[in-house]
């Protein structure tokens, strides 16, 4: 892989992982653009890596708050009725139980789509087809930005349903975060709410993909060269930028604004496979 061409994919990558628009769905079409038939593993993991440091900075104070309610629990453990009477007062407890609850059906999903990786990140016209639908989905979340009713408080139910949400995006041209936050108004949940909970909640998933294929990273002969170094921090940078823009986007109400970008990358790409 060339410098240049490793740089336009880390920027890919950092632009969409976050942007509701597939970040998985962009990386197949610009391998495939670049003429990139072999797997490019070490690379995918890399710049995802640099994505993951991305929500880790803007979510640092979120982090340590449930970090630090975590360990309270785990450091003075005062027997079962003292760990419940924490998670009913303690709003941070609670929500570490609903990531780790959601986190379940996304690690299932994602096991069981893994055997069909290969067919999933092949098809550049399967990927077309799951932009259409991401568009589709975007563009309906544009009735849950204001209600008369109050906003759903997030339960394990919400986290549980997002969390299968999040398993289906591992499907190239399904975006994570638009799903998830899509899903979570949805339900109810309040767009800020949604947007922070889809966040959060990516850390395991992001975390868990990247440890399943380390073992396959580690057959192939674990190489990393300056291309991916420079890709990573290309994704970190970029990454950080399309966070903080999503989530002005979400709180203004904007989100849906995406859909039609979706819309007609899905059609061309589905176009340019079909003819």
């Amino acid at each position: 892989m060339e410098l240049h061409q490793g740089i336009i994919l880390g920027i890919l990558q950092g632009l969409t992982e976050f942007l509701p628009v597939s970040s998985s769905g962009h990386l197949v079409l610009g391998q495939t653009y670049f003429g990139m038939t072999q797997s490019q593993l070490v690379f995918d993991i890399s710049v995802h890596l640099g994505t993951l440091l991305a929500v880790f900075v803007v979510y640092a104070s979120d982090i340590r708050r449930i970090l630090a309610s975590v360990a309270k629990l785990v450091f003075g453990f005062k027997g079962v009725q003292g760990a419940r009477n924490q998670y009913a007062e303690d709003e941070n407890l609670r929500l570490a139980t609903i990531i780790v609850l959601g986190s379940i059906p996304t690690a299932f999903i994602g096991i069981i789509l893994k055997q069909f990786e290969h067919f999933l990140f092949s098809s550049a016209l399967l990927v077309g087809c799951t932009l259409m639908f991401t568009g589709s989905l975007l563009w309906a979340s544009r009735r849950y930005y204001t209600s008369e009713k109050k906003p759903t408080a997030l339960g394990v139910k919400q986290g549980l349903v997002i969390g299968i949400s999040q398993g289906l995006a591992v499907i190239p041209g399904i975006s994570r975060s638009g799903t998830t936050i899509a899903v979570g108004m949805f339900l109810g949940l309040s767009r800020q709410k949604a947007a922070t909970f889809s966040f959060l909640l990516s850390i395991p998933a992001i975390i868990g993909a990247q440890i399943i294929s380390v073992k396959d990273m580690l057959e192939k002969g674990l190489v990393i060269d300056s291309v991916t170094v420079w890709a990573t921090l290309v994704s970190f940078l970029t990454g950080l930028i399309a966070l903080k823009m999503l989530i002005r986007l979400v709180h203004a109400g904007r989100f849906h604004l995406f859909a039609p970008y979706c819309w007609l990358l899905g059609i061309i790409t589905i176009i340019s496979q079909v003819f």
